[in-house]
């Protein structure tokens, strides 16, 4: 007969209220092995289940079963043609049971004189051992209950461990996709933040990118995918690299946004996929750029001791992707000796104010970039202010990517490089503060 099912009152509840299921699995329960009931002096209630092989135990190994009883004399069958290298040290069974049920507790039951295939059952995977002889309900009761936590500690182990691996994985995945700015010989200054807006994402669909090509001229763009998901993400990073390929290569202004419309039409997954850009190059005398705006927002810039303001945007062309025959104008920008200018997404701009609908647009962003330029913040610290006043703003995290690009020039810093070109100097950042030039005003530093 099979091992019978504890009756209810024949047991009792452990101190967490919850019963444990104990599968056994043995060819004679009722000859060679009766499990003994598991008395009230156990401390947990176990319900037990029995099979008579493996084909039988795969049908009752349910999602509630907590631990596995297994003889490992029990012979093995057809089930363990996978598992065949085992059966000369008689693990076969249990290599299958292992394999069939990973998220199990399993117990090995052997007899006393085979304490080396014991041992051995705990190597290949088993949480403990048990011998024929010493069963007895208080030790069984102790026994699953212990490879059950061990199981569960052993469960939570290797999840921590692909989660560290991953993170590992996730950082050098960042630093391959996310850019490295060439700029060697510029005396310009770089910054940016990056803000996916899928929630534990490493990628959005924004995308940026600062290179210097060999005539000194420093080339910047900042675009956005339509789309947060994956497929968003991945068509970034290809047009992000399209573009770089193509400014090494000597394009720039209206044929790179056309050859670059190309790649997107060739790559995205629908015709109605679309990318928004903005473009700048900037002279290698650093006093102006020409501007290629693909419907972006025109980027934001603070000349020394005065306000940020836009740069003109109403001759800009369409994004990428919604018309064949589209052309980008570019606009010539007079940019004078120390600036700052700051490239964005709209994931900076689209986030609410308050609890109505309103949002904060350019122009609250320019007003809030001013203020926290009068704080005398700079650089990287204005950047990492001004997503984090953007997202407390909206009350919470931003639903959008967020990409944030800076390039500033001082004069009075980029004079101290050598004539020609030569090695990249270390500049030293403006100091937060500045005195006031007259009475009743005050100087802003650059961004």
């Amino acid at each position: 007969m099979p091992v019978p099912e504890p009756q209810q009152d024949s047991t009792t509840e452990n101190g967490s209220g919850t019963a444990l299921t104990l599968l056994v699995i043995e060819d004679d329960p009722a000859g060679t092995f009766t499990a003994p009931e598991l008395s009230a002096a156990a401390g947990a209630r176990v319900r037990i289940r029995a099979a008579r092989n493996l084909t039988e135990a795969g049908r009752l190994l349910t999602d509630d079963v907590d631990c596995i009883l297994l003889d490992l004399g029990l012979p093995a069958g057809t089930e363990t043609r996978g598992d065949r290298e085992g059966e000369a040290d008689g693990l076969a069974t249990l290599k299958h049971v292992l394999r069939i049920a990973p998220r199990h507790a399993v117990l090995a039951l052997t007899a006393e004189d085979d304490a080396e295939l014991a041992a051995e059952a705990v190597r290949v995977g088993a949480q403990d051992y048990l011998f024929r002889g010493e069963l007895d309900s208080r030790l069984l009761s102790r026994a699953i209950r212990y490879a059950v936590a061990r199981k569960r500690a052993d469960v939570a182990q290797h999840q921590l461990t692909e989660s560290r691996l991953r993170a590992q994985e996730n950082a050098r995945l960042e630093r391959g996709l996310l850019p490295t700015p060439l700029l060697d010989g510029s005396d310009l200054r770089f910054a940016a933040r990056y803000r996916p807006g899928r929630s534990r994402a490493l990628l959005g669909g924004d995308f940026y990118d600062t290179v210097r090509t060999p005539d000194g001229t420093v080339h910047a763009m900042i675009g956005d995918v339509c789309g947060h998901g994956p497929d968003e993400a991945a068509l970034g990073v290809e047009l992000r690299i399209a573009w770089r390929a193509l400014t090494l290569a000597g394009l720039c202004g209206d044929e790179l946004l056309s050859t670059l419309q190309q790649v997107l039409e060739h790559e995205r997954e629908s015709e109605e996929i679309f990318a928004t850009l903005c473009m700048v190059d900037i002279a290698p005398d650093g006093r102006r750029a020409g501007l290629c705006l693909a419907g972006h927002p025109a980027p934001l810039i603070a000349r020394d001791g005065r306000a940020a303001h836009l740069l003109p945007y109403e001759d800009g062309g369409p994004a990428l992707g919604l018309l064949p025959r589209a052309r980008w104008p570019r606009r010539q920008v007079e940019l004078g000796g120390s600036w700052s200018l700051m490239m964005y997404t709209d994931g900076l701009i689209e986030g609410r104010v308050g609890e109505g609908t309103r949002r904060l647009g350019q122009d609250g962003m320019v007003a809030m970039v001013n203020r926290l330029l009068d704080e005398g913040l700079t650089g990287e610290d204005l950047l990492e202010a001004a997503v984090t006043r953007a997202r407390e703003l909206n009350g919470g995290e931003l639903t959008d990517d967020v990409a944030v690009l800076l390039l500033d020039r001082d004069e009075s810093t980029a004079r101290l490089r050598p004539a020609g070109g030569g090695a990249h100097l270390s500049i030293p950042r403006p100091r937060p503060g500045r005195a006031p030039s007259s009475a009743g005003s005050v100087q802003r530093p650059p961004l």
